[in-house]
C-alpha cells in the first residue's frame, strides 16, 4: 500500500498550519473552506483505504526514538479497527466542520477555532493510527491539549477557563495511570519497545500469565487512563463542564473523538484484558455504575447541553459494560452508532440554541417544532435512536450489548435495562419540553426564531439518515443479518494460545424475550414522559424552588463540591503555604538577604569614592605603606 496513509492525518494538520498562521488575514469563507476541505480529503482517503486495504498493514516513516534502551518507530498500523475509527472520526468530523462554518461565522476567533478543530482531528487520527503505545500516547496527550484549547475557546469568560483547566487536570490523573501501565508493560515483556505486534505477540504466546498480579496491574493502570479520557467514575466530572465550549466542539468531543479514545485503547489491547478477568469485572461494574449514576443526573437537568452531556457519560458506561463482559466488537458498534446519534443531538441542540439566541434552558423553550421543522424532525430521530427504539441504530447496538451482558450476568443486564429506561425518559422529557407545547420564552426570542441555514441543516439530515440506517451495518443473526461489523473486526480479536473461557450463546427465542422486555420498559418510560411533559404545561420549577432528593440529584450529588473540599481546597492551602512560607519567606528571603548584604556593604564602600584628589593620593600612600609592610613581614 502506498504511503498516502500518512496524508490522512497530515491533511488536517495542514489545515491547522494554514489557518493558524494565515487565517487572521483571510476571509472567513476561505478559512472555513480550508478547514472543511482538508477533512473531506482525509475522509475520502479513509474510504479508499477501507475498500483497498486487507489485513494488517504497517507503514514505517522514520525512527522516532532509537537508543539501546528504547526504540520507538514512527509507524502506523492500518487494520479493520483503525479504519473503522478513522471512518467515524473523519466522517462525523467533516460534518461538524461544515456545520461550524455557519454556526461560528459571527465569532471573531473564527480562524483560531478552525485551526484548533483541525489540530484536534490530527491528534485523534494519530492516536488510532499509531502502531505502538508511544505514538498512541502522543495522540492521547494531543487531544487533551486540544480539548483544553476548545473548551476554553471563549477565554474571556473565567468560568470557561476553569472548565478547560478542569478537563486538562482531571485527564492528567488518568494519563498518569496510562503512563505507569506502559512502563510496567515494558518491564513485563523485557522489551525495549512498545510495538503492538511485539507486546501482543508476547502475551499471546504466554497465556500462563492469565489472572496474575502483573497482567492485572497493567490492565488496571491502562483502565485508569481510559476512565479519564472516556469519563467514567471517578474521573467523569470534566465532561459535563466541557459544555463551556462551542456546541460543535461538544459534538466533536462527545461523539467522534476524545471520549472514544479510552474505548479504542482497551479494544486495541483486548489481548491483555482477556488475560485479566478481575480487571474485566471491575470495568463492567464501573461501566454499569457510571451508566446508572449519570442517567439519574440527567433526569432533572434543564440545560439542553447538560442533559446531552450526562447522556454521553451514561452511554460511555454502556460501552465499558460491553468491554467488561468481553463484547469488544459490540462495544465498538455502540461507539459507531453513538457517534451518529449523539453528534446529531448536539448539532440539533446547537441549531436550537442558535435560533433561541444562545439560550440553553429548556424551561423557556417549547413549541419549536413549527419554527424549526428540520431541526425538530432530525432531533426526534436522534432521540429515538438513543432511547433504543427498534429500527433505529441505537436499538441494534444497545441490544447487542445487553445480550452479551445477560450471558455474563443477569443482574448486570437488569441494571443495564434500568439505565435504558432512564435514558428514554430524560431524553423524551428534553424533546417534549423543547419542541412541544407553547413557546415559553420572551417575545423577542420568539420573533427571531428561524430554521438554521443549509450548512447546519445538511449535516443534521445526513446524521439522521445514519442514525436510522447505521444499525443495519451490524445486523445480528437474530434479525436475519450476518453481523458485518463483527466479521470485519474479527481479525483484531485474537484469542491467546491455550486461553480457555466458556462461551454461552443465547437462543434466538431468549434474545427476542430480552428485547421485548427492554423495549416494553422503554416504551413505558416514553409514555410516562409524555404524560408529564407532552402538553408543555408541567414545566420544571425554578432552581431556587427545587428541594429534597431532586435538589441533590439536580446538583449532581454534590460530587464537584466533595472533590473541591477533599482535593482542591487542601491542595490550594498547601500551595498557599508553599508560596508564602517556603517560597516568599525562606527561598526568597535567603536570596534577598544576599542582595541586602551586597547593598549595605556597597553603601559603605561607595563612600570611599569622594571625588577629592588629595583623598585619593592619601589612600595611595596608605596602600603603598601597607604593601611595603606586608612584604617586610613576609620576608
Amino acid at each position: 500500500m502506498a504511503n498516502y496513509i500518512f496524508f490522512i492525518p497530515l491533511l488536517p494538520l495542514l489545515g491547522f498550519i494554514i489557518n493558524g498562521l494565515l487565517g487572521k488575514k483571510m476571509p472567513k469563507s476561505i478559512v472555513g473552506t480550508i478547514g472543511t476541505l482538508t477533512m473531506v480529503l482525509a475522509f475520502s482517503l479513509v474510504v479508499y483505504t477501507f475498500f483497498t486495504s486487507e489485513g494488517q498493514n504497517y507503514h514505517f516513516l522514520y525512527s522516532f526514538i532509537d537508543t539501546p534502551y528504547l526504540k520507538v518507530p514512527f509507524e502506523f498500523l492500518v487494520d479493520p479497527l483503525s479504519i473503522t475509527m478513522m471512518l467515524i472520526i473523519t466522517g462525523v468530523g467533516t460534518l461538524i466542520h461544515l456545520y461550524s462554518t455557519a454556526y461560528m461565522h459571527e465569532d471573531e476567533g473564527f480562524y483560531r477555532y478552525f485551526a484548533y478543530l483541525n489540530l484536534f482531528v490530527f491528534f485523534m487520527l494519530l492516536l488510532v493510527l499509531g502502531a505502538n503505545y508511544v505514538i498512541m500516547f502522543i495522540g492521547w496527550e494531543g487531544v487533551g491539549l486540544c480539548s483544553y484549547l476548545l473548551i476554553g475557546f471563549w477565554f474571556k469568560n473565567q468560568n470557561y477557563n476553569d472548565a478547560a483547566k478542569k478537563a486538562f487536570i482531571v485527564n492528567r490523573v488518568g494519563d498518569l495511570g496510562f503512563l505507569l501501565g506502559m512502563f510496567l508493560l515494558m518491564d513485563a515483556t523485557k522489551s525495549n519497545n512498545l510495538d503492538y505486534k511485539e507486546v501482543f505477540g508476547f502475551f499471546k504466546s504466554n497465556s500462563e500469565i492469565v489472572g496474575t498480579g502483573t497482567i492485572t496491574a497493567i490492565t488496571l493502570l491502562l483502565f485508569i487512563g481510559a476512565t479519564g479520557k472516556s469519563a467514567q467514575i471517578p474521573l467523569y466530572t470534566w465532561l459535563p463542564d466541557a459544555m463551556a465550549g462551542p456546541t460543535p466542539v461538544s459534538a466533536l468531543i462527545h461523539a467522534a473523538t476524545m471520549v472514544t479514545a479510552g474505548i479504542y485503547m482497551i479494544v486495541r489491547s483486548n489481548v491483555l484484558f482477556m488475560l485479566a478477568p478481575d480487571t474485566l469485572l471491575i470495568i463492567a461494574i464501573i461501566g454499569v455504575a457510571t451508566a446508572l449514576f449519570a442517567a439519574t443526573i440527567g433526569l432533572f437537568q434543564n440545560d439542553i447541553k447538560k442533559v446531552l452531556a450526562y447522556s454521553t457519560v451514561s452511554q460511555l458506561g454502556y460501552m465499558f459494560l460491553a468491554l467488561g463482559v468481553g463484547a469488544f466488537s459490540s462495544g465498538l458498534f455502540h461507539v459507531m452508532t453513538h457517534a451518529f446519534f449523539k453528534a446529531l443531538l448536539f448539532l440539533g441542540a446547537g441549531s436550537v440554541i442558535h435560533a433561541m439566541h444562545h439560550e440553553q434552558d429548556i424551561r423557556v423553550m417549547g413549541g419549536l417544532s413549527k419554527k424549526l421543522p428540520i431541526t425538530h424532525l432530525t432531533f426526534l430521530i436522534g432521540t429515538l435512536a438513543i432511547a433504543g427504539i427498534p429500527g433505529f441504530s441505537g436499538f441494534f447496538s444497545k441490544d447487542a450489548i445487553l445480550a452479551f451482558v445477560f450471558q455474563s450476568s443477569p443482574v448486570l443486564w437488569g441494571l443495564g435495562v434500568v439505565g435504558a429506561i432512564m435514558t428514554a425518559f430524560y431524553m423524551f422529557r428534553l424533546y417534549f419540553l423543547t419542541f412541544w407545547g407553547k413557546f415559553r420564552g420572551t417575545h423577542e426570542q420568539e420573533h427571531h426564531l428561524h430554521e438554521s441555514p443549509l450548512a447546519m441543516t445538511l449535516p443534521l439530515i445526513i446524521l439522521a439518515v445514519l442514525s436510522i440506517g447505521g444499525g443495519f451495518l451490524n445486523l445480528g443473526e437474530v434479525f436475519g443479518g450476518s453481523a458485518l461489523l463483527d466479521k470485519y473486526l474479527e481479525p483484531v480479536f485474537v484469542v491467546p494460545t491455550n486461553y480457555h473461557a466458556e462461551v454461552h450463546h443465547l437462543s434466538h427465542s431468549t434474545e427476542w424475550i430480552l428485547m421485548a422486555v427492554s423495549v416494553g420498559a422503554i416504551l413505558a418510560a416514553i409514555i410516562f414522559a409524555y404524560t408529564q411533559y407532552g402538553s408543555g404545561k408541567n414545566v420544571p420549577v425554578a432552581d431556587d424552588k427545587i428541594s429534597g432528593i431532586q435538589k441533590v440529584i439536580y446538583n449532581k450529588y454534590y460530587v464537584d463540591e466533595l472533590y473541591d473540599a477533599v482535593i482542591v481546597k487542601p491542595l490550594y492551602a498547601l500551595s498557599t503555604f508553599g508560596h508564602r512560607i517556603l517560597d516568599n519567606t525562606i527561598i526568597d528571603g535567603l536570596v534577598n538577604s544576599f542582595g541586602k548584604v551586597v547593598y549595605v556593604s556597597s553603601d559603605y564602600v561607595r563612600r570611599i569614592q569622594t571625588g577629592n584628589t588629595s583623598f585619593y593620593i592619601l589612600l595611595m600612600v596608605i596602600g603603598s605603606v601597607v604593601l611595603l609592610a606586608f612584604n617586610l613581614v613576609i620576608k
